[in-house]
Order: structure tokens, then sequence, then C-alpha cells
């Protein structure tokens, strides 16, 4: 028997999961496959892999809306003269006629609130062959779109963006940074010096707001956080470094209960020079929050074959109002 001469029209086609086809295209966004007949195929939808911590670190600002184009608040300086010592008290006598003044100045620090947008979109024939495979594309591409939707919120909540200029909950310019007394944490590191470095971060921010407000959270870089759960106190081991370190923290002490201590992959070069950062603050609406419009949606188009529909919403900026709650320690 002769060997079997293939024409010169067919051309072979690999697939990138390196099956071979002598089909002229392979058409993977339909999320169609040639399976074989002995082959079990794992219908589950596998996202890429990431983390998104926003919404466990601040608390939303929900009263802007999608005409809005600036988020804006303010903060209000009193100041009130003594009476007969201007720095004394408002001492006054009975006879008085002149009497001091409360002098009220208001300021206010508006921020853009910039329009997210992403367009999806899909042809009826691709969609009639997701939906006969049971991979519906128009579902995924949504979650594809959720995804991206969550990782700019995370980008814009921790270092703000670059491009527009403005920054985030661990860098910005307002908030007091120091280095860490000890710092350069590695398995040598003592929960004694631990507990000194968080201690410094926690009385930087208390001293600062004047005695008013104790951080309850601090956020560590993810290496420095294992570090912090894994050191033993004692050859016991019946005690990890973070538990300890939460248990004797200054904030146990004011506040009533341990310092809620956290990991933020955004720490790992947030500190000048690309050094680690340790962040402390008191995570409260009134101190902290993020303005953020909801996803909202166009009703669906069609144009030729297309189905289309745009999916906006807004991003504003992480409105430190009292910055001097918040404390700063590089090189931890």
């Amino acid at each position: 028997m002769s060997n079997l001469i293939l024409p010169r029209s067919v051309k072979r086609a690999f697939t990138r999961d390196g099956m071979m086809t002598f089909d002229q295209a392979t058409i993977d966004s339909a999320g169609v496959f040639l399976v074989g007949e002995l082959e079990r195929l794992d219908q589950e939808l596998h996202m890429p892999l990431a983390s998104v911590t926003w919404g466990r670190d601040i608390d939303l600002r929900e009263d802007v809306s999608i005409a809005d184009e600036v988020s804006s608040f303010t903060n209000s300086s009193f100041a009130a003269a003594g009476g007969a010592s201007p720095n004394g008290k408002s001492w006054i006598g009975k006879d008085t006629n002149a009497i001091q003044r409360m002098q009220l100045d208001i300021g206010k620090t508006p921020n853009p609130l910039t329009l997210w947008g992403m367009e999806l979109s899909w042809t009826i024939p691709e969609l009639q062959s997701a939906q006969q495979l049971g991979r519906p594309v128009d579902q995924q591409k949504f979650e594809g779109m959720q995804l991206k939707w969550n990782m700019d919120i995370d980008e814009q909540v921790y270092i703000g963006d670059a491009g527009l200029g403005v920054t985030g909950l661990v860098n910005n310019a307002n908030v007091s940074t120091a280095n860490a007394t000890n710092g350069n944490w590695s398995g040598s590191t003592t929960a004694d010096q631990m507990l000194q470095d968080v201690n410094q971060v926690l009385e930087t921010a208390w001293a600062a707001s004047a005695y008013a407000y104790t951080p309850d959270k601090i956020l560590l870089p993810p290496q420095q956080f294992g570090i912090l759960a894994t050191t033993k106190v004692s050859e016991a081991g019946n005690i990890s470094a973070l538990e300890y370190v939460r248990n004797n923290s200054i904030s146990n002490t004011n506040n009533g209960r341990p310092v809620n201590i956290l990991p933020c992959k955004w720490l790992a070069t947030a500190g000048a020079a690309g050094h680690t950062r340790m962040v402390a603050y008191t995570q409260n609406r009134r101190l902290v929050r993020f303005p953020l419009v909801p996803l909202q949606r166009t009703p669906l188009e069609y144009r030729s074959l297309f189905q289309l529909t745009t999916y906006f919403g807004r991003l504003g900026v992480v409105e430190v109002v009292y910055p001097e709650t918040l404390a700063y320690v590089d090189g931890v």
C-alpha cells in the first residue's frame, strides 16, 4: 500500500494546548476544542489568579453619582483666644464688654471622580456556539470584566494612579513617615523587636492625632506578615509573635481590643526607594474613605452580527480626611 499524500491545500494547524488538528482554524474564544473519546473535560471556569483586598481595608463613600466629576470634603480649623491671657482660658468678668470671639476657617479638598468603562461584545454565531457547548461566552467575558474592575479599584485604593497624579491609602504625601527602629525583619528578629516597631507606628499616629485615635489596623507586606505569624515567642511554641504583638500593643490597651494585623501585597515596595512599608490607621469612614460609583450598563445593542453592551462607573481618590490618624514606617 502506498503512503497517503495530502493535498497541498490542506494545512496542519496546532492549538495552544499542543493537540494537533486538521481544521483551518481553532475557535478558542467561543470555547470550542477537540475532545477525544476518552478525554474528560472539566467544565468549571478557571479564572486567572488574582487577589484584591480593597473591600476589606477601606470604607466606601457612597453618596457620589455617575453625574459627579469631583468629590470633595472640608476641614474646619478653629481659633479661640483666651481672656486676660491670649493663651489661657476664656475668663470674663461681670462688667466685661470685650469678649473674645470664635474664629473659623473652612478649607475644601477636591479630588477627581474618573470615569471607568469597558465594552463587552460577541457575535450571534459565537454566542450560539458557546451556548450549545455549555460555556456561555457572554458570562465569561462578564466575569473577566468584573475581575478587571476589581483589580483597578484595588490599585486605586492602595497606591492611586501615577498617570492621574493621585495617591492612595499607603502612599499619601500628608501622612507621617519614619524608618523602623529595628526593621529588616527576618527569622532572627525577636517578638519584642517586632512589637517595638509596631508600637512605633501606633504611637506616631496616636500622638499626631492629639491622642484622639489609636490606630486599630496595621497592614504589612506579605513576607513580613509571614515572619510575624511564624516566629515563636519562646521555645515552648505556645504563642506566635503575631498573637503576642496583637495582645501587647498600645492599641489593645487604648482601644480595648487587639490591633488587627493583615497582609497587603502593595506594601512590598511602597516605601521610600522601593523599601517595605508598614501602615497603621483607624478604619473609619469619618477618617478615611474611598468614593466609588458602582458599575452600570447600557442596554444591549445589536450592530450587524454583534451584540454589545458597555459597563461604566466612576473611581475616586482615597480621601484621607485626617492624615494625622495614619502613620507609615519603612524598612520593616
